[in-house]
């Protein structure tokens, strides 16, 4: 399996953005829809998985789905990105474009957004960070977790203390929710067998297998829906400017 490396993807950053940049002036639906897709050499961008985690219990049922969104569902824009939390280029997303969307077009309902787990393999502590992820948003605590592992990601990437930067980012009395949920999920080596199941990699998987029907090729990816219109998936780095212009072209309609 071969990825591609953050040198060379890098030197291939600005060529989405020119593209999406030159559809937007053009400002014809079908158009746009055709170069949205063309983002799929974004900076940094992980290459396709060949190999999917599997839920360490399938049989168990789950509550409800955790809400891991931003913004009110009835916007007419839906942005879903399918990330890793220890993909260098997700972080890069999320810091520098999806932040101040978040702050912008989400805070004013032009934009949905939400977040899909796609850890991948050659991640240590990925598919980790998602757990924490999900327990989190399980008590509501969705927004500022993430926040905090994004913004910490080199940290926690480095030696796995995933668990102090959760612990800061929420009150004392939700933390102890959150690790009453994550029982049975800690961080096992690969390979290692423990007996025991994660109720929480139901809620990985099924984003997971959302993503592998698209199919998610690379993170991050994401996918915009506008009123009812899927249009073609896109990946890597696209600066905020440039993604703020291409919605402006679609809420011009």
């Amino acid at each position: 399996m071969s990825y591609a490396s953050d040198r060379s993807s890098a030197n291939a950053s600005n060529r989405p953005t020119k593209r999406l940049a030159t559809v937007c002036a053009l400002a014809a639906t079908a158009i746009l829809a055709l170069a949205f897709s063309s983002l799929a050499v974004g900076q940094g961008a992980h290459a396709k998985t060949v190999s999917v985690r599997s839920a360490r219990s399938k049989s168990v049922e789950s509550p409800a789905a955790p809400l891991k969104s931003y913004g009110s569902s009835s916007a007419p824009i839906t942005m879903e990105v399918f990330s890793d939390y220890e993909c260098p280029s997700c972080r890069s997303l999320y810091e520098t474009t999806l932040r101040p969307m978040i702050n912008d077009y989400v805070a004013s309902g032009k934009v949905y957004l939400v977040h899909r787990d796609f850890p991948l393999p050659m991640h240590k502590y990925g598919y980790e960070a998602a757990r924490w992820v999900n327990a989190a948003a399980r008590v509501g605590q969705f927004q500022n977790v993430e926040a905090a592992l994004y913004d910490n990601q080199p940290a926690w990437s480095a030696d796995g203390d995933i668990e102090k930067y959760i612990a800061s980012a929420m009150p004392a009395a939700e933390f102890k929710r959150v690790q009453k949920l994550m029982t049975g999920c800690e961080y096992q080596p690969p390979g290692s067998a423990t007996g025991q199941s994660c109720t929480l990699d139901n809620y990985i998987n099924a984003d997971r297998e959302l993503g592998m029907k698209i199919p998610v090729q690379a993170t991050p990816t994401y996918v915009i829906t506008y009123k009812g219109q899927k249009l073609p998936a896109g990946s890597g780095a696209v600066s905020w400017p440039i993604l703020k212009q291409f919605f402006d072209s679609l809420l011009s309609k």
